[in-house]
C-alpha cells in the first residue's frame, strides 16, 4: 500500500514537472496521478505489481522555471544539447527518473564530476533523489565530462539530458 506522505510527494513531483500522467503499482495496490490543468489522484485499487510511464507530449527535458533560474542563454545551451550530442557524437546521459539532482554526495563534498574529467562505466556521475531515496547514477561509457546540462538541486524529469561525454 501507499503511505500517505508517498502519495503526497508524488503528487508534488508531478505538479512541478510536465508530466501529464504517472500511473505506479506496488504491493497489489495502484496509484494513478493525472495532471489536466491540475494534479488529481485518480484510483487506487488492488493489481499486479509493475511500473509504467506516460510521458508529456511536449519534450520533457526542457528546465523548470524555479526562482533562481538559470540566465536565457544557459537555457538556449541546454534545449540544444540534444542536437550538439548527434552532431560532435557525444554520449548524452540521461535521467531515468523524476528527481532532484545533486552534483555531490553531501553539500561538503566535491563534486562527482567536472567537465574536463575522465569517467569509466562504473563511475558515480550524480545522485537522484526521488521520494527520499538517494540514487547514485553511473556513466555507462568511459570517455571525457563535455558539458554538465544541470545545476545542483535542480528538479530534473524522465529522459532529461544531465550530461554530454566524449566517449573514448
Amino acid at each position: 500500500m501507499f503511505k500517505l506522505s508517498e502519495i503526497k510527494e508524488l503528487i508534488k513531483l508531478v505538479d512541478q514537472t510536465s508530466v501529464h500522467e504517472l500511473e505506479i503499482e506496488n504491493e497489489g495496490a495502484r496509484l494513478s496521478i493525472r495532471k489536466p490543468g491540475k494534479t488529481e489522484v485518480v484510483n487506487v485499487q488492488a493489481a499486479p505489481i509493475s511500473h509504467t510511464y506516460s510521458p508529456a507530449p511536449a519534450p520533457v527535458y526542457a528546465p523548470q522555471p524555479t526562482a533562481a533560474a538559470a540566465p536565457a542563454p544557459q537555457q538556449a545551451a541546454e534545449a540544444s544539447a540534444p542536437s550538439r550530442a548527434v552532431a560532435d557524437n557525444l554520449h548524452t546521459i540521461t535521467s531515468p527518473m523524476v528527481g532532484t539532482f545533486y552534483s555531490a554526495p553531501s553539500p561538503e563534498s566535491p563534486d562527482f564530476v567536472s567537465v574536463g574529467g575522465r569517467v569509466s562505466e562504473k563511475s558515480v556521475v550524480c545522485i537522484l533523489e526521488a521520494m527520499k531515496l538517494m540514487n547514485e547514477l553511473e556513466a555507462e561509457v568511459r570517455g571525457e565530462i563535455v558539458e554538465i546540462l544541470v545545476s545542483n538541486g535542480q528538479l530534473v524529469e524522465f529522459g532529461q539530458p544531465l550530461f554530454l561525454v566524449k566517449p573514448e
